[in-house]
């Protein structure tokens, strides 16, 4: 381990304060908004992750859970947030942005943006990309080692196609997920998997895709884009799910781009998908995407009334 000299730690110590004067957090609110630098990145935080709890955004912005809750008591004064009961443990909440809260949360995104492309445009030649990458690592040697040791932990790749063992493994999570809305039982698990296995005897066609996380074998994480069942050129999106411990990975995001993209690589001008009310970190990441609610119904199907959503996505 090299020993850097006390000029290099000048050096790095003065453009930290300037950094922190340019980006206004020494002013009392921040990013063109009234709010205060903590709680402006708790609205980006719980954007970025929707349903994450507490807890979690706590450890994220490294403050005490007393002040992350009257923090989070503020915004949801002010009509920013809101909480939910998670979809898989009806003891935890998760963490919502409203209507106001997209509207806060896209004028903080855009400052930042903003920001960031006024100084790389300054920047000649290549060392952009070098700036970019340096921020990054002097970031990661910044946080402590228990966090080190989380951005160390395994990351998931996507891969695409059917995965032995996935009809099984994505009908369970539907099942856990949904369960706690449509009720337990053989019912609902059973119309995934059968529809499911019908659709994986046609995955082979060029307009079907599927994209999993998998992990040792398993399926944890699935999407899958049907470009047959609804005919008339109308693309399906379908049995999209995550396990628990993918929160926060933003590979929810990623499926959804894989789908987008096979989408527009076939021509399809619309995507229709199918849900159920009440999955919201779903249904915000729906929305983020470009797909609008289109109509709001109550169904027994699964045996027990509930209200299911439509959601389509048309090409600008």
């Amino acid at each position: 381990m090299t020993v850097p000299s006390s000029d290099l730690i000048a050096d790095v110590r003065a453009a930290s304060r300037q950094m922190v004067r340019e980006f206004g957090f020494l002013d009392k609110t921040i990013a063109g908004t009234d709010l205060s630098a903590s709680a402006a990145h708790a609205v980006l935080e719980i954007g970025l992750t929707p349903g994450v709890t507490a807890k979690e955004l706590a450890a994220k912005l490294k403050l005490e859970k007393s002040t992350v809750s009257r923090l989070l008591k503020s915004l949801q004064v002010r009509g920013e947030i809101t909480q939910t009961r998670s979809e898989t443990d009806a003891r935890m909440f998760g963490l919502q942005l409203t209507g106001s809260g997209w509207k806060t949360f896209e004028k903080i995104d855009g400052f930042g943006n903003d920001q960031a492309m006024r100084a790389l445009t300054n920047i000649q030649g290549g060392n952009a990309r070098v700036i970019a990458e340096s921020l990054t690592a002097y970031a990661r040697a910044l946080a402590s080692p228990a966090e080190k040791a989380a951005q160390q932990a395994p990351v998931f790749d996507i891969v695409e196609g059917y995965q032995t063992g996935m009809i099984g493994d994505v009908a369970a999570m539907h099942a856990r997920t949904h369960g706690v809305i449509v009720g337990m039982g053989p019912a609902f698990e059973s119309v995934v998997s059968k529809a499911m296995a019908e659709f994986m005897q046609r995955i082979a066609n060029p307009v079907n895709n599927s994209w999993s996380v998998v992990e040792n074998g398993a399926v944890i994480g699935s999407i899958s884009i049907d470009g047959e069942d609804l005919g008339n050129g109308l693309a399906h999106l379908r049995w999209f799910i995550l396990s628990e411990k993918l929160r926060g990975k933003g590979l929810g995001k990623k499926l959804i781009s894989k789908a987008l993209e096979h989408c527009d690589n076939h021509g399809f001008d619309e995507i229709h998908l199918w849900t159920l009310k009440g999955l919201d970190a779903a249904r915000a990441l729906y929305e983020r995407n470009g797909f609008q609610l289109v109509d709001e119904y109550i169904g027994d199907q699964w045996g027990k009334a509930v209200t299911e959503q439509k959601f389509v996505w048309k090409r600008p």
